[in-house]
């Protein structure tokens, strides 16, 4: 994909949505980080789910050692893998008390040192907590990274290099959210919504999907 049409996929994504959000519920940045633990091989409505109780009595990684890996256990006991889930979140709030004073570091390096926290859950963390310029490359952003041609690697992390190079300011802070957005409600993975996606003049994907008989087409 070419740098003018870049700027212009992303510029029409910002002007559908100029303020995104991740999906995931959280009152901190703690919590963030559990919820995006959580999320490994799950919904985001899944996880707020399991979370919402969860969160009103757990705030900190003291609270979360105080409740225990079983007590951790029975709140997200409807998330898939919830028994190493619960393991991992246990060692990750004993190493945020034992080595970070209790806080979440605002550093990528530091948060894969961290149980259960890989390359995507670090970059998410340091995008959504810290303001940081990183792209998570998920399933979704995989998928519309490929598809599109904005973006494309054999592998997340050749993904996330590829947009590191490409995306231009001023979208470089939200880009991971509008694609993750895009991928989840218009490009889908088993039948794209190219009828109305507001960036399929831009995008490389051929056949476009047609649009059934009661849609309604992109503004």
């Amino acid at each position: 994909m070419k740098k003018a049409d870049v700027f212009e996929f992303f510029r029409r994504l910002a002007e559908a949505n100029p303020h995104p959000e991740t999906e995931l519920e959280s009152g901190n940045t703690y919590q963030l980080l559990v919820a995006v633990v959580l999320s490994a091989q799950a919904t985001d409505a899944g996880v707020n789910k399991a979370t919402r109780r969860l969160f009103e009595i757990v705030r900190t990684p003291a609270e979360m050692l105080a409740l225990g890996e079983d007590g951790l256990k029975q709140h997200i006991k409807t998330i898939g893998l919830f028994n190493a889930k619960a393991k991992n979140v246990i060692a990750l709030s004993q190493a945020l008390v034992d080595r970070h004073g209790g806080e979440v570091p605002a550093d990528r390096n530091a948060l894969e040192q961290l149980a259960g926290v890989g390359r995507k859950t670090a970059n998410v963390v340091m995008n959504t907590a810290f303001g940081a310029e990183t792209f998570a490359v998920d399933t979704h952003i995989f998928r519309v990274g490929n598809r599109t041609g904005l973006a494309k690697g054999k592998t997340p992390l050749a993904v996330e290099l590829k947009l590191e190079k490409a995306v231009p300011q001023p979208f470089r802070l939200h880009a991971h959210h509008w694609l993750i957005l895009h991928g989840r409600y218009v490009c889908k993975a088993r039948r794209p919504e190219c009828w109305r996606c507001a960036v399929a003049d831009l995008c490389a994907f051929k056949p476009k999907t047609p649009a059934p008989k009661s849609a309604t087409p992109a503004a």
